[in-house]
């Protein structure tokens, strides 16, 4: 799960992943009402790109996603 507070969408987790889950896409303005302040001003500063897990079915869990995340904005969750 990426929180979409804290991801600044800086690339790491697409570099780290084996399993090709991450993209690093625009955040749709439709979401980024729900952000917090921090988090809009965040998004701005970032041209509102973030990490998106469009393949998040492949993903096994490594962590080293969660691992490389500079901001700490994943978290991995049982499905």
């Amino acid at each position: 799960m990426v929180n979409r507070n804290r991801c600044e969408g800086k690339e790491p987790c697409v570099e780290v992943c084996p399993y090709d889950v991450f993209v690093i896409a625009t955040l749709p303005t439709a979401e980024r009402k729900n952000l917090s302040l921090i988090g809009k001003i965040k998004g701005y500063r970032h041209k509102w790109q973030q990490a998106f897990t469009p393949n998040a079915d492949a993903c096994q869990a490594c962590g080293l996603c969660a691992a490389a995340c500079p901001e700490k904005a994943i978290t991995l969750r049982r499905a």
